[in-house]
């Protein structure tokens, strides 16, 4: 049986979680971009349409870009063992397509260690504060598909990085 601290990058030989040593790493460009889904009941998403996306609560596709940069940028409070990194980019789209809302969050930096997180962490933000501004209206929605679309720098690079 192999050994879990073989397995993981974040379980020492001792079988103790840890940060992960990038301090030999060379620094790089390295880009990622996640997506998450909020998918609204038909008549909530019609409503939202008819109101513009505002809410009593505001601009619900303004705040959830706010809140997805703030999500981004706190991850490593949020993640035990990510590393704090200068992000130099981090941006929020969103776009409706029926009765789903598109959260893409694209992050880079220059560093030694990549921006999954980040960008992962960003686009459910964003889409929880999607949730939070509108579950006075349903509470049917649902946050789904959240996933790392494509990220570039370091060993590998993942998915469709023409995109990124």
């Amino acid at each position: 049986m192999t050994a879990i601290s073989t397995q993981l990058s974040h379980v020492g030989d001792d079988q103790q979680p840890r940060m992960v040593d990038v301090g030999a790493k060379a620094i790089t460009r390295r880009t990622a971009k996640a997506r998450a889904t909020v998918t609204f009941p038909a008549d909530v998403a019609q409503r939202l349409h008819d109101a513009g996306y505002v809410t009593p609560k505001g601009a619900v596709l303004t705040v959830a870009q706010i809140a997805g940069v703030m999500g981004a940028k706190a991850t490593p409070q949020l993640i035990p063992l990510c590393h704090p990194l200068s992000i130099d980019k981090c941006d929020i789209a969103i776009r409706m397509e029926g009765v789903d809302a598109l959260i893409d969050c694209t992050v880079s930096c220059s560093g030694r260690t990549g921006v999954e997180m980040e960008a992962l962490t960003g686009a459910t933000v964003a889409a929880l504060t999607i949730y939070d501004m509108c579950k006075a209206m349903s509470h049917d929605m649902v946050i789904g598909d959240v996933r790392l679309v494509s990220k570039t720098g370091g060993k590998h690079d993942v998915g469709n990085t023409e995109t990124v």
